[in-house]
C-alpha cells in the first residue's frame, strides 16, 4: 500500500507540473522580454505584437489551467492546445529570444497532450524548431553559414531529446512493471489472509469437534460412571435389612453423588476459558493459579517474561486450557510440593511452562487417555498442534513433571497489552 501511495502521489505531482510549467515560464519568458525589449524588440510594431500575443497566451493558459484537469487522457481538445501554444510560443521566440523559454514547456507535457508515440515525437521536434532559431537569433539572414549552424543546433537539439524521451520511456515501462508487480502482491496478501481466516474457521471447528468428543468422554469416564455407582450402591440398600450396611452404602452413594456433582460443574467450567471474556491471557493464568493454589494447597508461582502481547483468541484460549488440564494433572497425580508456570513472549512464538517436583512418571508407559477423566496429553498436545505449536513432556519416576507448549505468536489485530 506504501509503495502504490507513492506513486499516486509521485504521478499527481507530476501532472501539477506539466500545467504550471508552461504559464510559470511564460511569466518568466515575460520578464527577461520586458527588461530586454528596448534592445532587443526596438521597433513599437514588434512591442505591439509581443504584447498582444503574451495576452493571448495568458488567456490560453488560464483556460487550460481550468479544462486541463478535467481531462484524464490526451484527445482532440488537448492537441488543439499545445498547438495554439506552439504557434504563440514560436511567434514570441522569433520576436524575442527568451520566449523560447515558454515554448520549451513542450518539452514536458507532450504525453499528457498528444496521442501516439509518432506524434508525441513530431511535437519535441515542432517544439525543438523556434528553440533553434533563437538560439541562433532568429531566422538566418547572413547567409548559408548561419542555417549550417542553425541545423547543427536542430539536430543537436533531437538527438538529446531522442535520448531523454528513451530514458523516460524506459522510466515508465519500470514503473507499469513495478505497479503490476504490487497489484500481484496485494492480490496475493488478499489470498493469504482469505486462507489465514479460512484455517481460522476450521480451527474453532476442530475445536468444536474435539470438545464434543472430550464432553462425552468426560461424561462416561465421570458422571455416567458416577450414576451407575450410586445406583449400585441404592439397589445395595433396597436390598438389606441391615441398618448399619444400609447406612454405610447410603454415605457411599452421597460422597458419589458429590463427587459427581464436582466432576458435572467442572466440565461446565471448563467448556470455555472465561477469564479470557475480561482479562489477557497473563492475567487470566495469574487467576488460574492462584485458584488452583489456593483450592489444593499447593504453592504456585506464575512468571511472566518477554513483552506481553494480546495474543489471537485462539492461541489464548489453547494456552490457558492446557495450564488447565497440566495442573489438574499434577493436582490428581503428581502429589507435588511446588509447582511453577511460565508464560514467555518471544519474537516468533510463545511458551508456556508447567513443571512440578512431584513424583513424576514414565511417559512411554502411559496410554492416550488415563481413565479419570482428564484431557489427557494426547488431547493437550493435539491443542497445541491445532494451532501449528508442538507440545512436550519431560518427566522421570521421582524427579516431577514438566509440560512446555510452543505456539506461534499471532498478535490479536485490537492491540497489544
Amino acid at each position: 500500500m506504501t509503495a502504490i501511495s507513492s506513486d499516486n502521489s509521485l504521478d499527481r505531482r507530476r501532472q501539477a507540473f506539466t500545467r504550471l510549467a508552461p504559464p510559470a515560464l511564460l511569466v518568466i519568458s515575460s520578464v527577461l522580454a520586458f527588461t530586454t525589449a528596448d534592445l532587443i524588440t526596438p521597433h513599437r510594431w514588434q512591442q505591439l505584437t509581443v504584447m498582444v500575443l503574451v495576452a493571448a497566451a495568458t488567456v490560453l493558459q488560464l483556460w487550460w489551467l481550468w479544462a486541463g484537469p478535467r481531462r484524464s487522457r490526451p484527445d482532440a481538445v488537448s492537441v488543439t492546445y499545445f498547438a495554439i501554444r506552439w504557434a504563440i510560443g514560436a511567434a514570441l521566440a522569433l520576436l524575442n529570444g527568451f520566449y523560447a523559454f515558454y515554448v520549451a514547456a513542450g518539452y514536458f507535457d507532450p504525453t499528457h497532450l498528444i496521442p501516439g508515440r509518432r506524434r508525441r515525437r513530431f511535437a519535441l521536434f515542432a517544439c525543438s524548431v523556434p528553440v533553434s532559431f533563437a538560439q541562433v537569433g532568429g531566422i538566418p539572414t547572413d547567409g548559408p553559414m548561419g542555417w549550417i549552424v542553425f541545423a547543427c543546433l536542430l539536430a543537436a537539439t533531437n538527438a538529446l531529446l531522442t535520448f531523454v524521451g528513451r530514458l523516460s520511456e524506459q522510466e515508465e515501462e519500470r514503473s507499469r512493471a513495478r505497479a503490476v508487480t504490487i497489484t500481484e502482491l496485494q492480490k496475493t496478501q488478499a489470498e493469504n489472509a482469505a486462507l489465514h481466516a479460512q484455517l481460522l474457521v476450521q480451527a474453532r471447528e476442530a475445536g468444536v469437534a474435539d470438545e464434543r468428543r472430550r464432553l462425552a468422554a468426560e461424561i462416561h469416564d465421570t458422571i455416567a460412571q458416577g450414576l451407575t455407582g450410586i445406583i449400585a450402591q441404592l439397589q445395595v440398600v433396597s436390598g438389606t435389612t441391615d441398618p448399619e450396611v444400609a447406612r454405610d452404602h447410603v454415605t457411599r452413594a452421597t460422597d458419589l453423588a458429590r463427587h459427581s456433582l464436582g466432576e458435572a460443574r467442572r466440565s461446565v467450567q471448563n467448556l470455555a476459558p472465561q477469564g479470557l471474556s475480561y482479562d489477557g491471557l497473563p492475567e487470566a493464568l495469574r487467576k488460574t493459579v492462584d485458584q488452583w493454589a489456593e483450592r489444593t494447597g499447593v504453592p504456585t508461582e506464575l512468571t511472566v517474561t518477554g513483552t506481553a502481547q494480546q495474543l489471537h483468541g485462539e492461541v489464548s484460549a489453547t494456552l490457558l486450557r492446557i495450564t488447565q488440564e497440566a495442573l489438574a494433572n499434577a493436582g490428581k497425580h503428581a502429589s507435588a510440593s511446588r509447582v511453577g508456570v511460565t508464560l514467555s513472549f518471544m519474537d516468533t512464538e510463545v511458551t508456556l511452562d508447567v513443571r512440578d517436583d512431584g513424583k513424576g512418571f514414565d511417559p512411554l508407559s502411559l496410554p492416550a487417555r488415563t481413565g479419570t477423566g482428564g484431557f489427557g496429553l494426547d488431547g493437550m498436545r493435539a491443542r497445541a498442534e491445532r494451532i501449528a505449536g508442538s507440545l512436550t513432556i519431560e518427566a522421570e519416576p521421582g524427579a516431577g513433571t514438566a509440560v512446555s507448549a510452543r505456539v506461534p505468536l499471532v498478535i490479536d489485530e485490537r492491540g497489544t497489552t
